[in-house]
């Protein structure tokens, strides 16, 4: 199983650092630019490519090898990022430029991509006693990734320029696509070559062969809703920290490092438990329902601090507390995200081969588009209903998967 989880921790690792240069480093060197949270939640948009994915998800699915799709997009991403190194933004300039963020745009393309020719690796390669130990890689690996990518390089922002950033990021890709290039396991996977009675099947009647895969339904809904509520107080609670005193250096390192760590041992958390024969299904109600309980204890928290003259001191209580309550969701939501994508894999490898690949990037579409819908209006909401209202919102959204657990099917039990 070792040689099967080592080149994947490499490839998602890889992949994970579009996500934490613009989760975790932009929305706050953006506010810290003085933008609205309604314009900084609104760079989310440049994660479009990624619910795209169903427009190429068949070509990798039934065209070229696996190690081509892996290389060809990898090195395309070191391109990006030269690209970015060589065209900084002017000194002074305030929001995003069209040309970088159309680069960025770029640069989520080509890891949607790439996301698409990993997952089918990952489908294709593990067997159904390594979903829990080969999802815990995948989360663990995007999450590092994501890691030094957002709150490391927002740590050493005063440190290290644009150009440098984008040149280091640069040559990782590089390296990355020679190493999977040359990797022995992906010169021994098979080309797909298309099958005339497959054609049907990828063309007028893909979607609806898709839904009616057994369980699928059932995990399109709830992987669209089980992270509104934690996604909308994610992307808040940061900023609102921001917004009371806390400054962009410490912020950084607890909620791009500290968070994100957090989040690395709720995932591998959730893998050790899916390993020791704990069913997906299971374990997500027990989850579930204490990631609510600390999510009310967050808003709980706002609500007291969200009041006339309240700052976060550097030695007060209810620093350490605000902070405390950051970690804690992260780490709840690590568990609950590998428990999830376990629970995806497996209906997905109820699919015939020919469609795995295709399902399971229309499913994890739906998850991302769940995840973006919210934090990518959670600005507005704030802005024009407040954080109280939002909040209360966010809690309810939160409850929402605990009662839609009790629909699952028994496929997927």
């Amino acid at each position: 199983m070792r040689g099967k989880l080592l080149p994947l921790a490499g490839l998602y690792l890889v992949q994970g650092l579009p996500y934490g240069l613009q989760s975790g480093l932009l929305p706050v060197l953006l506010r810290a630019r003085g933008l609205s949270l309604t314009r900084v939640a609104l760079a989310k948009v440049l994660y479009l490519p990624w619910l795209l994915k169903l427009a190429w998800a068949p070509l990798v699915d039934t065209r070229g090898s696996l190690r081509t799709w892996l290389t060809l997009s990898t090195a395309a991403l070191g391109l990006v990022c030269a690209l970015l190194a060589a065209l900084p933004p002017a000194a002074g300039s305030v929001g995003l430029p069209a040309t970088v963020a159309g680069l960025l745009l770029l640069l989520n393309l080509g890891a949607a991509v790439q996301d698409v020719a990993l997952d089918t690796l990952a489908v294709q390669l593990l067997e159904p006693a390594e979903l829990g130990p080969g999802n815990t890689v995948q989360v663990v690996a995007y999450k590092l990734g994501a890691v030094l990518a957002g709150g490391g390089l927002l740590a050493l922002v005063p440190a290290l320029s644009w150009a440098l950033l984008f040149v280091l990021l640069a040559a990782t890709y590089w390296l990355a696509a020679a190493l999977v290039w040359a990797a022995p396991a992906l010169r021994q996977l098979p080309v797909h070559q298309p099958q005339p009675s497959e054609a049907p099947l990828r063309t007028l009647h893909l979607l609806q062969d898709l839904l009616a895969m057994p369980g699928t339904l059932w995990t399109a809904g709830f992987v669209l809703t089980y992270k509104l509520g934690e996604q909308g107080a994610s992307s808040l609670f940061p900023l609102f920290l921001l917004d009371q005193g806390i400054s962009t250096p410490e912020l950084g390192l607890w909620n791009g490092v500290g968070a994100v760590l957090c989040s690395i041992v709720g995932s591998s958390l959730g893998g050790a438990l899916l390993s020791r024969h704990w069913q997906p299904l299971p374990l997500l109600r027990s989850v579930l329902r204490f990631r609510l309980g600390g999510l009310a204890c967050q808003t709980a928290l706002l609500f007291h601090l969200d009041g006339p003259g309240l700052r976060l001191g550097p030695s007060a209580a209810l620093r350490g507390a605000a902070l405390l309550s950051l970690c804690l969701q992260h780490l709840l939501g690590g568990l609950v995200t590998t428990t999830t994508f376990t629970l995806m894999m497996r209906c997905s490898q109820l699919t015939p081969s020919a469609l795995q690949a295709t399902h399971y990037s229309l499913l994890a579409t739906l998850e991302l588009l769940g995840k973006l819908f919210l934090g990518t209006l959670a600005g507005a909401l704030a802005d024009s209903l407040g954080l109280h209202l939002c909040f209360s919102l966010f809690l309810g959204l939160s409850g929402l998967p605990i009662l839609y657990l009790s629909l699952a099917p028994s496929t997927l039990a």
